[in-house]
């Protein structure tokens, strides 16, 4: 495989060439979940003291937090993983005089290209007596924002961004108490949701998000980890009224991040569909709320098996996070009907699961999976155009996707779009693909998961 990563003062590459693989063997630690790596800094910042976090993901998107962590106050050191199932990852030690101490920022805060960073930071400082600008790289100017204006004006912030208040840059001037609101999300977004409860920390009463398709749970978890009391209600109608008491401090604490599911999926798939493979993905985060990736392939046949862990979690008692190792071995895949539940449940990994479908027997159909137009591309429309131009049998109508398999791919140009999921999607089609597979800017994989075409090639047997 051609070499990803450029010479120091040299350009990023612009394309990696992928060639099959004859078998996939090995044992793999995937980066820190991005999720909880996100949300660690952030509430280390909002409690008074020290916090430490082991494991983090060390892709660009969690570094940005933690540069926005350390401009409004915190001090934030960043070291390598301490080793016990670290792997790909790093630690953090973060000192924060608690929200109370925090500071108006010096410069503009750069999410760069992290969606998270900006949603989450904006209800941050929407409970802060400051002012402040998230701002971040092209694609994420592209990504809309009125969906957190709204409820966080609610709650009686300010906050404005360009385009009629839809794009970034968003500048946030906060207010302390915030008013406690009842938020129905219109799009299933646990962003939005996490945002709201942050703001919700400082809120004079009980703020109330009502989602009528559950989304990922880690922000809940976290926060009563920490101290603070969060109730999630199911609402009879199978949606979920999740509750934040307003005036509780976030307690400092140390926390070990799992294995990112979202990333242990490209390898999932890699196995699954590959004709001769067998691969463990160690230490990985099985929150119900993020399994649907793994529970999918699962329904397609795919022989995955979940092997404890020593020391860690395997129940659910919604605090803290299951873990285990997985391990998957060549499956024969059948197609699956995967309805806007399950898109919403596994939105990161609908881009390889797309790639499953097209060797899984038989029509495999994605409804509702809109909310992927308005990701760091358009992942509709570049899925269908990467797996389009290797042959797989993909449509689009409207949100739906359509994907006749199984078909065998014949290696050709792609093109990432600047998506780090995309990229990764591409070159795992390529290990299966006859001839060459070229994937265009794959230096984007580096926004999730830096040192995936190392581990590309270290599972080729």
């Amino acid at each position: 495989m051609d070499t990803l990563a450029a010479p120091a003062g040299h350009a990023p590459a612009t394309a990696v060439t992928v060639p099959p693989a004859a078998r996939l063997r090995g044992e793999l630690d995937v980066p820190g979940d991005k999720s909880i790596s996100h949300r660690a800094l952030m509430l280390a910042l909002l409690a008074e003291g020290e916090s430490r976090i082991r494991g983090a993901g060390d892709g660009a998107d969690v570094r940005s937090t933690a540069t926005v962590a350390a401009a409004l106050g915190a001090s934030v050191e960043r070291a390598a993983g301490d080793g016990a199932g670290a792997g790909p990852n790093v630690d953090y030690r973060v000192v924060s005089p608690g929200d109370a101490g925090l500071r108006q920022p010096a410069a503009t805060l750069d999410c760069g290209n992290s969606g998270t960073s900006l949603r989450l930071f904006a209800g941050i400082l929407a409970g802060l007596p400051l002012t402040a600008v998230l701002d971040g790289d092209a694609s994420l100017r592209r990504r809309p924002v009125a969906r957190i204006i709204e409820p966080l004006r609610a709650m009686g912030a300010t906050l404005e961004a360009h385009d009629h208040d839809s794009l970034p840059p968003v500048t946030v001037t906060g207010r302390r108490p915030l008013r406690p609101i009842d938020w129905t999300t219109p799009v299933p977004s646990a962003q939005v949701k996490s945002a709201i409860l942050l703001a919700g920390l400082r809120a004079g009463g009980t703020t109330r998000v009502h989602e009528r398709v559950a989304t990922r749970d880690h922000s809940e978890r976290m926060l009563r980890t920490r101290g603070v009391t969060v109730r999630s209600l199911p609402d009879g109608a199978g949606g979920t009224t999740i509750e934040i008491d307003g005036g509780t401090a976030v307690q400092a604490m140390e926390e070990r991040v799992p294995g990112d599911p979202s990333a242990a999926a490209f390898w999932l798939v890699a196995a699954a569909v590959h004709p001769d493979a067998e691969i463990v993905v160690r230490n990985v985060g099985l929150n119900p709320t993020r399994r649907a990736g793994i529970d999918i392939l699962t329904r397609m046949g795919a022989r995955i098996e979940e092997l404890p862990v020593a020391g860690g979690q395997a129940g659910d008692d919604d605090r803290g996070e299951p873990v285990a190792d997985l391990r998957v071995r060549s499956s024969e895949l059948e197609a699956v009907d995967i309805d806007p539940a399950d898109v919403a449940a596994a939105i990161d990994e609908i881009p390889i699961l797309c790639l499953a479908a097209s060797q899984a027997r038989g029509r495999t159909t994605i409804r509702g999976a809109g909310e992927l137009r308005h990701k760091e591309s358009d992942r509709l429309a570049g899925i269908a155009a990467g797996l389009g131009a290797l042959g797989a049998r993909i449509a689009i109508d409207g949100d739906d996707l359509t994907i006749d398999g199984p078909v065998r791919l014949i290696g050709a140009p792609t093109d990432s779009l600047d998506d780090h999921r995309l990229a990764m999607t591409f070159a795992v089609a390529g290990l299966i693909a006859g001839g060459r597979t070229t994937v265009g800017r794959p230096d984007s994989a580096s926004i999730s998961y830096p040192g995936f075409f190392t581990d590309l090639e270290r599972i080729r047997a």
